[in-house]
């Protein structure tokens, strides 16, 4: 059965930050993920993971400036300093955390420059090694261009081409099934293909990003498939609630454990 993790930047909305993650283990979740942890304390967010027994399955390494529409540093050739300070930053969080994987943002750069995709590949190979020297995975995710107009890895194609060519052992491909949708669909058959390489998957409902539940594709059997590729990560639910969170859960009653006792 697939192990599911809240995206706490999305769901539990309702509450404040640091309590999504007592909401998220009162729903029955077991494990949690989000973009960026980076305005709360370590020790804070870590004592919230142990006292819902919560597991934290993923979050975004620094994207630079978000409020001036920075989403990644990664293939901005002149960031690349930047992005070494926030992999630092990003490590001390890992360690708290304990969490096993962590997600490169790109930037809006095109995808056609040389010098954007030197700088790209120059980034994911330090990050991949800086983080494995931590045991580590590095994962990077293709993103849709309507819901990210302009960023530079907006490919399937052009992920799986680094991921061979540099032949990393823990650089992964993030397999977010609402973007592979809208990017090129053919889901279940490129989970196939690609699972090899998948180091962590996310779901929404397309086209509207919302609960898994129905619209263009059918999440019950993408499911079991997972359960029949022999899927060990963990799928996070990275969509926005229709309503209140706790009230569209009804697609996660299947698969929802026992709320966890908090210490």
């Amino acid at each position: 059965m697939p192990r599911f993790a809240a995206n706490l930047s999305m769901m539990f909305t309702e509450w404040a930050f640091l309590d999504r993650f007592d909401a998220a283990a009162d729903a029955g979740f077991s494990a949690v993920e989000y973009l960026f942890p980076y305005d709360f304390a370590p020790k804070d967010i870590a004592l919230r993971l142990q006292r819902n027994r919560l597991d934290q399955a993923l979050f975004n390494l620094p994207p630079g400036d978000w409020s001036k529409g920075e989403r990644g540093l990664a293939a901005l050739p002149d960031r690349f300093g930047d992005l070494q300070a926030g992999v630092r930053l990003a490590l001390d969080y890992a360690e708290a955390t304990g969490v096993g994987r962590l997600h490169l943002m790109a930037g809006i750069m095109d995808p056609a420059q040389a010098a954007a995709a030197a700088a790209y590949r120059r980034a994911v190979a330090w990050t991949a090694e800086t983080l494995g020297a931590r045991g580590l995975d590095l994962v990077i995710e293709p993103i849709n261009k309507r819901d990210m107009p302009g960023y530079f890895l907006n490919d399937y194609r052009l992920a799986e081409s680094l991921i061979d060519d540099l032949g990393l052992p823990n650089l992964r491909l993030q397999f977010d099934v609402y973007h592979r949708q809208i990017m090129h669909g053919d889901v279940t058959t490129a989970l196939r293909r690609l699972l090899p390489i998948v180091g962590h998957i996310q779901v929404a409902s397309v086209p509207s990003r919302q609960e898994p539940d129905g619209e263009e594709l059918s999440y019950p059997f993408l499911f079991a498939e997972l359960d029949r590729l022999g899927y060990a990560g963990f799928v996070g639910c990275e969509y926005r609630p229709r309503a209140a969170t706790k009230d569209g859960l009804a697609w996660f009653a299947p698969y929802a454990g026992t709320p966890g006792d908090r210490r």
